[in-house]
């Protein structure tokens, strides 16, 4: 199915996709032939991102508009999405990607820290979702939504209890508007990812050696994913192959949840002390 224009002429927006899995994403996409939209809130990432993938494309010449966006902020989406159609006169497909996260006992977390991840990973879902799919309803448009979600979206996890509830509601989202938007042929689907290592994401959810080594334990596989095996996955829902898949969330962690629900519910084995140093590496880094 991936002949080099599964995409063609397609325009899809990345939100984060100026590293780690969102740039993944869009790397493929542009492989597939389609055209680039990536935002993020710092543009001089977007700008070296978008012009790295461009050297990267076949001639040098792929489409990538970068665009700086704080997805917490409605009015910034709003004028993202303003800036993206003002180029390409349309969007497609978007990847609501953009999330944080970090592991810590909940008692020790501020309602700044809950508001941290809950802002990107749900409100900010929410904001580019319903601006964009406003503007497919009115224009008659049809479009695909894919979520990045997590395998403990349904299960909850210890330690990242703010990214769980975040996730649980983008999980929902996904499915309640499989139902309501699909009488206007907006399509809905997700991915729930297990351990992939990305510079930024993996440096606060496994900030020591002993940490890595205990996620790849948790994996029937006894590996983490590549980013190339996720990259395609998404390629495949967002394309018309996969015009009959809607509200489903597929699940690529080497079998990690059968194994045990919860992915960071083990650390409650971390002493006190460990967490203190836990935290000061992570604001180190």
């Amino acid at each position: 199915m991936f002949q080099d224009d599964l995409l063609k002429e397609k325009v899809v927006l990345v939100t984060g996709g100026g590293t780690g899995l969102g740039r993944a994403m869009a790397e493929r996409f542009l492989q597939l032939g389609a055209r680039l939209a990536i935002c993020g809130r710092r543009l001089d990432v977007l700008n070296q991102t978008a012009q790295e993938m461009r050297e990267a494309s076949p001639n040098k010449r792929g489409e990538i508009f970068p665009v700086a966006c704080d997805v917490r902020d409605p009015a910034q989406v709003e004028a993202m999405l303003d800036g993206v159609l003002g180029h390409y006169g349309r969007v497609d497909i978007l990847v609501n990607n953009a999330a944080g996260n970090f592991i810590s006992p909940t008692e020790r977390l501020s309602p700044r820290a809950v508001d941290a991840v809950v802002g990107i990973v749900l409100h900010g879902t929410l904001y580019v979702s319903l601006d964009l799919g406003k503007r497919w309803i009115a224009s008659g448009q049809s479009g695909v939504m894919l979520n990045i979600v997590t395998t403990y979206a349904w299960t909850g996890s210890a330690y990242v209890v703010p990214s769980a509830v975040a996730k649980a509601g983008v999980l929902a989202l996904t499915r309640s508007l499989a139902v309501e938007w699909a009488q206007y042929a907006i399509r809905q689907v997700a991915i729930a990812p297990g351990p992939f290592p990305t510079e930024g994401a993996w440096s606060r959810l496994a900030p020591t050696p002993d940490l890595a080594d205990h996620a790849i334990e948790r994996v029937p596989l006894r590996r983490v994913g590549d980013k190339s095996e996720l990259a395609n996955l998404a390629a495949y829902l967002v394309s018309d192959y996969a015009g009959y898949i809607n509200g489903e969330v597929v699940t690529i962690d080497g079998g990690e949840w059968l194994q045990g629900a919860g992915e960071f519910s083990d650390l409650r084995t971390v002493t006190s002390e460990q967490w203190d140093q836990l935290r000061d590496l992570m604001q180190k880094r």
